[in-house]
């Protein structure tokens, strides 16, 4: 397998000098888009080229394909309010995710495509500062566990094998590769067996295409037990991950900042490598929107960095351009963190 490649040492060296920032949230732009069933199958109904009849409203990973130009907006924006990395649109572009909707069949192409469009926009943005950008192929944890069973009658049944899992997310990040993707972003992850699956199909691809792209981590403490829906508190994820020698491990999602931080201070003082951050804007109301505002997500990020406990931040479910731009310019006056402190 080959060594690192030549811009990564770019990215690993501005880590070394700064906190970097991740993008926002992609769920809460699209939202804001009000887009309808029509707009998700796009002009000349891609989903019907893909042989599906499933209702397609709400498959966001669709857009890539049915509403680029929206996408591709939504990840300029993200890189002017300051993200050195952004994420593609691909959180659930994995065939066992696109069941849902029928649209297996589509997979290849929403991650090469996602990977292409999130390049476009990053390139706009450096052509108008300078500022090298990087890409980020997001794999999800897709909607099944590979450790609980979705049936309470019984204990042993698995909606999902790790080898379903390991295939699956070879597809995709076969996809983000050939897109183009400088990193791979593997997220959200509730169950450490189904991204001990990514980190697989990730290793086997490296290995097929003679190319290895550096792994983000990303694990999520689910509520004040400090364990992910697996069980795990953040000291055993990262004994269960280490081996893939990430880039950066971290949390995200389900908190906002202030309930995460003392999971993220276990993690940052087990883990000799990056520590990367990016919660909620804070927790959802009754009607399931964010109200956090963010100043305050940024004070509160402000304070993970203050601490000495980050490499990289940025925002999850709720955020915006506006959320980010805020946490720049937050931790700027704060150095990294040291490695293996």
């Amino acid at each position: 397998m080959s060594a690192l490649p030549p811009d990564f040492q770019l990215l690993d060296a501005a880590a070394r000098e700064r906190i970097l920032i991740l993008d926002g949230a992609m769920g809460t732009q699209i939202q804001a888009l009000g887009l309808s069933e029509e707009d998700y199958l796009g002009d000349g109904g891609c989903a019907c080229r893909h042989h599906s009849d499933h209702s397609q409203k709400g498959n966001n990973d669709l857009l890539i394909l049915t509403q680029p130009q929206e996408i591709e907006e939504i990840h300029f924006r993200y890189a002017m309010a300051g993200a050195d990395i952004v994420e593609s649109n691909t959180f659930s572009a994995t065939t066992i995710a696109q069941a849902d909707y029928g649209m297996e069949a589509a997979v290849h192409d929403l991650n090469a495509m996602g990977a292409r469009i999130v390049r476009r926009a990053l390139d706009r943005a450096t052509a108008i500062d300078g500022k090298p950008r990087f890409v980020a192929g997001a794999v999800g944890p897709t909607n099944r566990t590979a450790s609980l069973s979705p049936d309470v009658n019984d204990s042993g049944y698995r909606a999902v094998t790790f080898d379903d899992l390991r295939i699956a997310y070879g597809q995709q990040v076969r996809g983000l590769m050939e897109g183009g993707a400088d990193l791979i972003l593997i997220e959200t992850i509730f169950d450490t067996l189904n991204a001990k699956a990514a980190i697989f199909a990730c290793l086997q691809v490296f290995a097929e295409t003679g190319r290895r792209l550096p792994l983000m981590i990303s694990g999520t403490i689910t509520d004040a037990s400090g364990r992910t829906l697996s069980g795990q508190t953040p000291t055993a994820f990262w004994h269960s991950v280490a081996h893939a020698r990430p880039f950066t491990v971290g949390l995200n999602c389900a908190l906002g900042a202030t309930a995460m931080r003392p999971h993220l201070a276990e993690l940052a003082g087990v883990a000799p490598t990056l520590i990367c951050a990016y919660p909620n804007a804070g927790l959802p109301n009754a009607f399931g929107q964010y109200d956090e505002g963010p100043e305050d997500t940024a004070r509160q990020v402000a304070d993970f960095a203050r601490e000495g406990l980050v490499n990289v931040v940025g925002g999850c479910c709720g955020t915006t351009p506006d959320h980010i731009a805020a946490i720049a310019e937050a931790v700027r006056p704060f150095p990294p963190r040291e490695v293996g402190q």
